[in-house]
């Protein structure tokens, strides 16, 4: 299913001031923090099987956004996972292909040659990452750099000092100038770091506050800090997505990322999406894994199913 995913006209008397704003974060249901755990954990104990298993792997593989976030990225190491997400394994075909390659502002133009005639999306990270510490107009020469050298996706962090000093207001305008930035070419995945943001209750109103600023996504983490992406703060932000949608009827995905290296792992936060929000959710179009070293444990674990024995440590590249 394809929905909008633009800002609800519906929310705009919300928006008008920064105590309208914060008057709404406010009022939405705390969050039940022992239940919210409690049903985490339930689903993650269900288990699947043979032919479910496999296609839960190929799926998880297909939702992957392969990244390389680190200083020392060459074009070279860039051009590498290239390769890496539009084949993932030189010995199967068959296997699907990620569905991004993640790379920094200035690595974008050579992903982008890269993948020319390919359907993996270059994402970048942009907006000061992953501090998100800088100016709004650095904030946003940063992006519109990074679409203008072929991004079909940014990564954007928000303010989390603002966000935590209450300044809504600031954190929805820098949002929506982002977004604004974007243009038509790029989608935009806005960032919260939910391990800085202290409280499930401040995960939800940074999930509402998200989505009426108009993002097309919702992102757990950067994968820089301690606490990264867990099945429960998953699994909040994938009940903000089902209930906006059923008030607004816009569509928006979830990215958790950052500490989702296991296939074990991948398979339990399928279970939560479907779970919790259900098929139109299940491809890559509205979830996404932000990883690394994931895809290579669900490629040794998909060879283990067609061959019945683990391979050897040479396999998979070393990323």
């Amino acid at each position: 299913m394809t929905m909008p995913t633009t800002t609800a006209p519906a929310f705009a008397d919300v928006t008008a001031s920064g105590s309208t704003l914060r008057r709404f974060l406010h009022g939405l249901p705390g969050v039940d923090a022992v239940g919210l755990e409690a049903r985490a954990a339930s689903l993650g104990t269900r288990s699947i099987k043979t032919t479910a298993k496999a296609y839960a792997i190929d799926l998880a593989i297909s939702m992957i956004d392969l990244t390389t976030l680190e200083g020392a990225d060459t074009p070279g190491k860039v051009r590498a996972l290239a390769a890496k997400a539009v084949n993932p394994d030189p010995t199967d075909r068959s296997t699907p292909r990620t569905a991004a390659l993640c790379v920094y502002p200035d690595m974008v133009a050579t992903a982008k040659a890269a993948l020319t005639g390919t359907d993996v999306k270059v994402a970048s990270v942009a907006t000061a990452f992953p501090a998100g510490r800088a100016a709004l107009d650095v904030k946003l020469a940063d992006t519109r750099d990074a679409v203008a050298a072929g991004a079909d996706e940014i990564d954007m962090v928000i303010d989390r000092g603002a966000f935590l000093a209450g300044d809504y207001l600031k954190v929805y305008e820098e949002i929506r100038a982002v977004k604004e930035a974007c243009g038509e070419q790029a989608r935009l995945k806005v960032i919260f770091e939910t391990g800085e943001l202290s409280t499930y209750d401040n995960i939800r109103r940074a999930s509402w506050l998200g989505m009426i600023a108009g993002a097309d996504f919702i992102k757990t983490s950067t994968g820089k800090v301690g606490v990264n992406a867990t099945p429960a703060n998953t699994l909040l932000m994938l009940e903000a997505v089902r209930d906006f949608r059923a008030q607004t009827g816009v569509q928006v995905g979830v990215k958790p990322a950052g500490g989702i290296r296991t296939t074990k792992d991948a398979i339990k936060f399928l279970v939560l999406v479907n779970e919790t929000v259900g098929e139109d959710w299940l491809d890559n179009h509205w979830f996404r894994f932000g990883a690394s070293s994931l895809l290579n444990d669900l490629l040794m674990q998909r060879q283990k199913l067609a061959t019945g024995r683990y391979s050897g440590p040479d396999y998979v590249t070393v990323d």
